[in-house]
């Protein structure tokens, strides 16, 4: 975000906080007219700056109420086995994120399911079945005091 101006900062702050608020309103928080406004928006997102506007769901209501980061190492490091690995998580609905990191694992990946006995399964019939997985460590979330992901 270095080249981006204070208003553009100011107009992604606000987009962050509230992706369905007006143009109008959103014109009044950054001080622009709205027409300047909504050309910096379509820019921003031209850009690629946005990338898309989502709705933040409730994750028990949705029976995803049970997040676990779970690190995972892999026994090869070949770009086939990395590739096979990401396959097969783009694959698992359970899976909302997976990031190839640097360290002791290959990878972190977020699992979403409803209670302990749904994040078994997974970790039994869809992870412990993929090729290549040499550990897995899991952290169960007991409380979220700060999510900022949109």
């Amino acid at each position: 975000m270095t080249d981006l101006d204070s208003i553009s900062r100011k107009i992604l702050r606000e987009l962050t906080r509230d992706g369905r608020i007006s143009n109008l309103a959103l014109a009044e928080k950054v001080g622009l007219s709205p027409s300047a406004c909504l050309r910096r928006v379509q820019e921003l997102e031209k850009r690629g700056v946005i990338k898309g506007y989502r709705a933040r769901l409730d994750a028990k209501q949705t029976g995803r109420g049970f997040a676990v980061y779970v690190a995972v190492g892999l026994s090869e490091h070949s770009q086939k086995s990395q590739r096979d690995f990401e396959t097969a998580m783009s694959r698992a609905p359970e899976v909302t994120e997976c990031h190839n990191i640097a360290g002791a694992f290959e990878y972190l990946l977020r699992v979403e399911v409803a209670d302990l006995d749904a994040y078994k399964s997974f970790h039994t019939d869809t992870l412990g079945i993929v090729p290549h997985v040499r550990s897995i460590t899991s952290y169960m979330v007991m409380e979220t005091t700060k999510d900022d992901r949109g």
